[in-house]
């Protein structure tokens, strides 16, 4: 079991594989003139990033935020490591997205945890069950999809792109 089929939505959008995460925090932004301090939350990936002032040059970890709140998020990185045990237990496949713009609407469904400003959900992959056969790309579950696969597959190969 690992989570290498896991991924943490980003605050931005993207992606990051939860296998990568090294450490879950909150901390805050700072506050700049005009605009007040968030609080983030945030994982860590084992990549180092460096960046140098009169005082030299620093590295440090990767900080990737998952989410950005007006108070602070305590409950927010307990909640989304017992989220990823449960998701390692169950060999789960699929992305977990932090929302806080829904946070106060109750009741949770079962696939969210409710931590504090922030509600961590769970979005499985379609069919992609643990032991799900893969022959090629994907193995559909419709024998529609393979056809629109297959004339997908034509048209992009007559506009002579993909491979060849």
């Amino acid at each position: 079991m690992s989570l290498a089929s896991v991924w943490l939505q980003l605050h931005d959008g993207s992606l990051v594989r939860a296998d990568q995460a090294t450490e879950i925090t909150v901390h805050p932004t700072p506050a700049l003139s005009g605009k007040p301090a968030h609080w983030l939350l945030t994982v860590s990936v084992p990549v180092s990033v460096g960046s140098g002032d009169r005082g030299g040059w620093r590295t440090e970890q990767l900080h990737r935020t998952l989410a950005q709140t007006s108070t602070p998020p305590t409950d927010a990185p307990l909640a989304l490591a017992r989220l990823l045990a449960r998701l390692d237990a169950a060999d789960a496949s699929g992305v977990v997205h932090a929302d806080t713009s829904h946070v106060r609407h109750l009741p949770h469904p079962d696939h969210t945890l409710g931590a504090g400003e922030v509600r961590l959900g769970f979005t499985a992959f379609a069919g992609a069950e643990p032991g799900t056969a893969l022959d090629g790309v994907v193995t559909p579950d419709d024998p529609e999809e393979l056809a629109e696969d297959r004339s997908r597959r034509a048209a992009l190969a007559g506009s002579g792109a993909g491979p060849r």
